[in-house]
């Protein structure tokens, strides 16, 4: 099954020192929705069916991070150094403004992106994630370390015990978002190493040991989570909530950190809703 997503080719562009790989995909008047993935993972991470109903409306540019996948250089380990690379590209893209969409890690970028150049975004939603200074962030490393023991033991997919729920519901959507990564056969982006996810892991860590910043957020947000998030505790949509002047929320029932793809319709119905404006 093919789709616009997964068609989409993989492009390169030169920013601020290195060559970012990105999927351009989908066209429109309003602001290009720039994607910002979870950590440890390239651009094949991306579902093809929150994707494409985006594109139905408007364009998405899935940016690569330095050093992940086929983007060129080291990779950051803070997310101030990598919401540079992110503004960097933007205008290396000709954007003037964007909306984001930030995935966990890619949420607390996307965060970054607005406390340094809050000029080029538009609207901004988070999933999965947390704020500077967060609740419980500094326990994120040891939460992955014990999952990835658990899924050797038990030769289960680390990805499902820590983004969905272990019911029913939960076990059937990791096996459906598995399969659905599958099904871009060509252009893959390359292979993630080791050391992207160390880097990435400490990068978390410090963001979860800063002081929560008094500044507020003047974007619109909008800030998903799942009732049953282990990796980013439900208490941080809260705090974060507190760091924007307007905020919409939804919590989703039965759903680990892996809220978007398990509620993959309801999500990008919100989202769609929301980028209207």
């Amino acid at each position: 099954m093919t789709s616009a997503s997964t068609d989409a080719p993989t492009r390169r562009v030169s920013a601020a020192g290195a060559e970012f790989v990105y999927r351009d995909i989908g066209s429109g008047d309003l602001p290009p929705l720039v994607g910002l993935t979870h950590l440890g993972v390239n651009l094949d991470s991306w579902d093809p069916e929150v994707v494409d109903p985006l594109v139905e409306e408007r364009r998405v540019i899935l940016l690569g991070y330095r050093g992940v996948g086929g983007s060129t250089g080291r990779v950051r380990e803070s997310f101030d150094d990598a919401a540079d690379d992110v503004i960097a590209v933007i205008r290396a893209l000709g954007l003037e403004r964007v909306d984001l969409l930030g995935l966990s890690m890619g949420g607390m970028v996307a965060q970054a992106v607005l406390e340094r150049a809050p000029e080029l975004v538009d609207r901004v939603i988070l999933a999965g994630t947390g704020p500077e200074g967060g609740p419980r962030l500094t326990a994120l490393t040891g939460v992955m370390v014990r999952s990835i023991l658990r899924g050797v033991v038990t030769a289960t997919d680390p990805t499902a015990l820590l983004f969905f729920t272990r019911t029913a519901g939960g076990r059937r959507a990791a096996e459906e978002y598995a399969a659905r990564l599958k099904r871009r056969r060509s252009d893959r982006d390359a292979a993630v190493t080791p050391g992207v996810f160390r880097a990435q892991l400490r990068a978390v860590a410090q963001w979860g040991r800063r002081t929560a910043p008094s500044g507020r957020f003047s974007a619109p947000g909008l800030i998903l989570h799942g009732d049953s998030d282990r990796m980013v505790p439900l208490a941080n949509v809260a705090v974060l909530r507190a760091r924007f002047d307007d905020a919409q929320t939804r919590i989703f029932p039965d759903s680990g950190h892996g809220v978007v793809p398990q509620n993959r319709r309801a999500v990008t119905e919100a989202a769609r809703l929301f980028l209207r404006r």
